[in-house]
């Protein structure tokens, strides 16, 4: 699911900011983003956001800076610096040059002359006050999360809706289906056979045989069933993304044998708009968690 979550901290003449993004994915992938210093403590970066996120497409990104003017972060390689300055002033006395100033400027933009010097390694205050930022910025990422999976419950409840509204009216349908079954069957036995001496009795049981297998109330009662297991689900505590996948191919499945054995133009209307709305619902399924 999308989400996204930031925390920023400053103590001690120093600044932290923590940003945790977050896309859909069927699995957890993590992308960090960190100081050198930070790296020692990578793993246990990546347990905490395990823990807390679970699932998705997610990156974290930490910055640190400082207010310190003399920090060591810093530094100018005066060695270098003075390499670079005779030069260039050797360079500039043998053309009867004179810009001293220049020189000097040029000397300190040269190749290494201004260092940056990273940081090995975090003091413990620093790495507890990341730790903290970190379940901080992931707290308002899953709060992010969860607002946006309001309004997919509320979604997912329309196109389960939509469907127990087609069972409805299959079940309503039904019977009508089979007395037209029983008149076509009478009619072109008549027609077939007319006055002709048969077997009453077993062309009743072939008759009971045949309607059985048109039989589709064992589909109508699990699909029901799948449908109030689906949403009982959907309040569950931990995360059931991937059950309700299941789920739904079940329900799925049962729509499909309906429209299949249901041979009723009546009835193939309602599948179809169920099956629109199981499209639907297996769509939203991929942004759960």
């Amino acid at each position: 699911m999308t989400g996204y979550g930031s925390a920023n901290r400053s103590e001690g003449g120093k600044r932290y900011s923590v940003e945790i993004k977050s896309l859909n994915s069927k699995f957890l992938d993590l992308t960090l983003r960190i100081p050198r210093a930070c790296s020692e403590f990578e793993g246990e970066f990546r347990g905490l956001i395990t823990e807390k996120l679970e699932r998705g497409k997610v990156s974290l990104t930490i910055e640190t800076a400082t207010d310190d003017a003399n920090s060591s972060q810093y530094a100018i390689n005066k060695p270098l610096f003075s390499t670079y300055f005779a030069e260039f002033k050797a360079l500039a006395d043998a053309t009867g040059v004179s810009a001293d100033a220049e020189i000097f400027k040029m000397a300190m933009n040269a190749p290494d002359v201004q260092q940056t010097v990273a940081k090995e390694s975090l003091d413990p205050e620093e790495k507890e006050s990341l730790i903290k930022l970190i379940s901080e910025a992931c707290e308002k990422c899953d709060h992010f999360r969860k607002s946006e999976g309001a309004v997919l419950e509320n979604k997912l409840k329309g196109y389960v809706d939509g469907i127990y509204s087609g069972l409805d009216a299959i079940a309503r349908l039904d019977p009508q289906r089979i007395d037209k079954i029983r008149t076509k069957l009478k009619s072109s036995i008549s027609e077939w056979f007319g006055q002709a001496d048969y077997d009453h009795n077993r062309l009743e049981q072939e008759m009971i045989f045949y309607i059985e297998r048109l039989d589709i109330q064992e589909e109508l009662v699990r699909l029901r069933t799948h449908l109030d297991y689906f949403l009982s689900n959907m309040n569950a505590s931990k995360a059931s993304g991937r059950k309700l996948a299941f789920i739904s191919q079940e329900i799925g499945r049962e729509i499909n044998t309906i429209g299949s054995k249901a041979s009723d133009a009546a009835i193939q209307t309602h599948v179809v708009v169920m099956k629109e709305e199981l499209e639907k619902i297996k769509e939203q399924l991929n942004n759960i968690l």
